[in-house]
């Protein structure tokens, strides 16, 4: 096995290239068209030597790649060389495009081995570093988004960043490209390295300051649900149901609070507003009408054309606000929804060993969407007699909704009946094509959230088999597999989310090992994430030293570590009675508890009962 670096690259010493021959020699297919004729990969980085799916698509650019650590830091300081990390993942549509247009260009390859020392980092398995350089990145360029594309200093100071860019001036409308950047930013740090590094550390001193949480002052009162719900009220689409704008993306957390706020104060508004989104969002594109599942966000303001990768986070989430959605209105739309979206992840989703898988790609053939849309002629083909009515169903026209293909959606619930009928022919046809990549990675956060979401549905539903999923794939997991010291130290979110699952898994089962697992794993987090201040940080209290230490405090497309810590602590404390745990939310809100609150949070305490406790998340009753 032959093993080179790419163009421009540094040799490799005789034991990393001992190290990359054992690694390329033990797979079949390499992801770069440059190959040897004997089909092995002409060029060979240190990605070859990671676990994640989405490094190892990088393998083998001639980009010489370094994973995040401390040898890319190393390397930059000895070649005196400003760092381009690059920071995306697996699924990612415009990922690929910047792979196939620039990484895999060996000009571009060049400038950045000659004159760069780049690095690659997978935005889920290191969420911590990726929300650093993602607050510098919208603080520069005012958004953000996958790829991130930023040069530091070997200190790790940002000093330039964007998302994507197109490899040559001039390509799909941008005035420069990637390879006339990489030349200015050289001659920037080799010519004007002050006016560089000044930069660098103005920057660095405002992701710092923005990612440190406020200091407390003291519970919310009221007045902030009434301000939040004022908001959406002035910014929800009337006609299609969440946000007014385009790209829409699924609206869980914002229908959550819906719910809530309609449970809580009686106003009607904000019910019609979580159903309208809830109808809305399922029968649009966004939702696979074929397979199940939503796709990570829509295009366009309609819920119709989505981005096509679907994102293990955003069916857990979703999949929560439909059965909250059910419990609130009895809606059987929605329990239809739900469910089909747990026989999915069942499906599609789930290792052997019980745990879930973490996305699926958005590309297939080599064409984004290829793998879910449909034209006429197919259908014909496909559903002989029944396919004039699926056409009207489906919306599927001549003309097509997607470069000349169909995405198919539904024009109302009452629809699904059809959609039933015809349904499994479409998916064994379907499944009959090149299906996209799956991202193989387990993170513990996002099985958290899917926990929680099998265990809600299978307590609310009287679904004994969505709880046994959700049992199964809570023993994957433990206090110690978190606390074990690894390349990917576990986070916050990873901490959290699995307590809370577990609390589920408890009132879905009432099974008290839960609750103990819960309550130890809670003990853990305290022990390594809290400020005294109040609040937990995202990195724990051993972790490597970065630009800045994030304490979260903003629900995104996932909520926070903390906000979900907090409801479990006040979970804790409805089920084991035991007022430490409420004292410990107060202290992370920032109020003082009263001094009888303080007590030894679950010590000595019995759980109450199932029937009390599992009734204390659900919205309908």
């Amino acid at each position: 096995m032959i093993i080179e670096p790419g163009p421009g690259a540094q040799p490799f010493p005789a034991e990393l290239i001992s190290q990359l021959s054992s690694a390329v020699q033990q797979r079949r297919e390499f992801r770069t068209r440059h190959l040897r004729e004997d089909r092995t990969p002409k060029w060979t980085n240190r990605l070859a030597l990671e676990t994640s799916p989405y490094l190892l698509q990088h393998a083998h650019n001639p980009v010489d790649w370094r994973p995040w650590g401390d040898d890319a830091f190393a390397a930059a300081r000895f070649l005196d060389r400003p760092i381009f990390l690059s920071v995306g993942y697996a699924t990612c549509h415009w990922c690929h495009v910047m792979e196939e247009e620039s990484f895999e260009s060996p000009e571009i390859a060049q400038v950045l081995n000659e004159r760069f020392v780049p690095v690659k980092v997978d935005r889920e398995e290191r969420p911590d570093v990726d929300a650093i350089y993602m607050q510098a990145v919208q603080m520069l360029t005012q958004h953000g988004g996958w790829p991130m594309s930023v040069f530091l200093t070997p200190e790790g100071k940002p000093f330039f960043g964007g998302t994507y860019f197109p490899a040559r001036d001039g390509d799909r409308g941008a005035r420069y490209g990637f390879g006339t950047i990489l030349l200015e930013l050289d001659r920037v740090y080799r010519e004007e390295r002050e006016r560089a590094v000044k930069s660098a550390e103005q920057i660095a001193q405002a992701v710092q300051q923005a990612l440190s949480a406020d200091a407390p002052t003291g519970l919310p009162a009221e007045h902030v649900l009434h301000g939040a719900m004022t908001y959406y009220a002035q910014v929800f689409d009337d006609a299609e149901g969440g946000v007014r704008r385009a790209p829409k993306f699924p609206s869980s957390m914002n229908v959550r609070f819906l719910l809530r706020y309609w449970k809580r104060s009686g106003d009607e508004t904000a019910l019609v507003m979580a159903r309208k989104t809830l109808t809305r969002m399922a029968l649009g594109g966004i939702y696979d009408q074929v397979g199940g599942g939503f796709h990570r966000y829509s295009t366009d303001a309609h819920w119709l054309v989505p981005h096509f990768e679907k994102m293990l986070y955003d069916n857990a989430l979703l999949t929560v606000a439909y059965v909250e959605g059910w419990q609130a209105t009895h809606d059987a739309f929605f329990k239809t929804v739900a469910c089909d979206v747990l026989d999915y992840v069942a499906r599609e989703m789930t290792s052997e060993s019980g745990a879930f898988l973490s996305a699926t790609d958005a590309d297939s053939e080599g064409e984004e969407g290829t793998f879910f849309v449909w034209t006429p002629q197919q259908l014909r083909d496909l559903l002989g007699a029944d396919a004039d009515e699926a056409m009207r169903v489906f919306g599927v026209t001549e003309a097509g909704n997607f470069e000349g293909k169909n995405v198919l959606s539904l024009q109302s619930p009452a629809d699904r009946a059809f959609l039933e009928r015809v349904r499994r022919r479409l998916y064994e046809a379907r499944a009959k094509r090149p299906p996209p990549l799956t991202d193989t990675k387990i993170l513990t956060s996002w099985n958290g959230l899917m926990i929680s979401a099998f265990a809600r549905a299978g307590l609310a539903f009287g679904r004994q088999d969505y709880v046994d999923r959700a049992s199964r794939a809570a023993g994957q997991f433990s206090v110690e597999n978190l606390r074990r010291t690894g390349r990917h130290p576990a986070l916050l979110e990873d901490y959290a989310f699995l307590a809370a699952a577990l609390l589920d898994v408890y009132e879905a089962s009432g099974d008290a090992r839960w609750l103990r697992g819960a309550i130890s794993l809670h003990a853990a987090l305290a022990e390594r994430f809290a400020d005294p201040q109040g609040g937990f940080f995202r990195t724990p209290t051993q972790h490597e030293t970065l630009l800045a230490r994030e304490k979260p405090s903003y629900d995104g497309a996932e909520p926070t570590g903390n906000s979900i810590a907090a409801l479990t602590l006040l979970r804790l404390a409805e089920i084991t009675g035991d007022a430490g745990y409420r004292a410990a939310d107060q202290h992370l809100q920032g109020r003082k508890p009263r001094s009888h609150d303080i007590e030894q949070p679950g010590v000595g305490r019995q759980p109450r009962s199932r029937r009390a406790s599992s009734s204390s998340s659900a919205v309908g009753r």
